[in-house]
């Protein structure tokens, strides 16, 4: 079988929680030559540092969450929380781009995907500062993905919920009755997707079989959400 990845250059960020391990893992079987990263991207100078180290880079997997901005009422969000949202998922992903974006461009390819979320396309309570930084993530895609196209480097992003990682669906939530009952109600399919599915979508995206997409947000929520 033709490894779909053969010698691309990968880099991944916050690559050991998320999807950071499973992409990590069919990456590297599918023949990518692939960076991880777990540093913390928000200190100065991080992103451009992490991109020259990692040398030519064929595609960028931004994997940017943290789970730390749920159950919080917009009345009670603090400019803290409202401005870490940002500073997790949305600084470091413009900083990355910026600092690839020139050597892609240069060679005439290169792919970005980000893993977002669909909290971005639907209204979910006590999730302002989450769903406001993951909408960023979109408007920025959108925005980047049509000034990036011709010089054919495709940018997308993976709108996606309900999906098995162990930050926001730990084993020991999915082993909860009342979170089963909850994934039925909520989720057509009824289950949640494996981390490897996800990691496929993010494989095609990262291949040459996706060069016709730009600047998508694709929803990846089993019919959560449908666009």
């Amino acid at each position: 079988m033709t490894q779909r990845l053969l010698n691309k250059r990968v880099l991944i960020t916050q690559a050991d929680d998320y999807m950071g391990p499973a992409t990590a893992e069919l990456f590297t079987a599918e023949g990518a030559v692939v960076t991880t990263d777990t540093s913390d991207l928000r200190a100065a100078g991080r992103c451009e540092e992490l991109v020259k180290s990692a040398g030519d880079i064929d595609v960028l997997i931004a994997n940017l969450a943290s789970a730390n901005f749920s159950g919080i009422a917009t009345a009670e969000l603090n400019d803290d929380d409202w401005h870490t949202a940002f500073d997790i998922m949305v600084h470091p992903l413009h900083r990355l781009c910026r600092a690839v974006l020139p050597q892609m461009m240069q060679r005439g390819a290169g792919k970005i995907v980000v893993y977002g979320s669909a909290a971005a396309l639907r209204g979910m309570r006590t999730l302002a500062a989450y769903s406001a930084a993951r909408a960023a993530q979109v408007g920025y895609v959108q925005a980047l993905g049509v000034e990036a196209a011709p010089h054919n480097v495709q940018v997308n992003l993976i709108a996606q919920n309900y999906v098995e990682n162990p930050v926001y669906y730990p084993e020991s939530l999915r082993e909860q009755e009342s979170f089963k009952k909850s994934l039925r109600r909520q989720v057509p399919l009824g289950r949640l997707a494996t981390a490897k599915e996800d990691a496929e979508f993010a494989l095609f995206l990262a291949s040459d079989n996706s060069d016709f997409f730009v600047g998508q947000a694709i929803p990846f929520s089993g019919g959560w959400v449908q666009r």
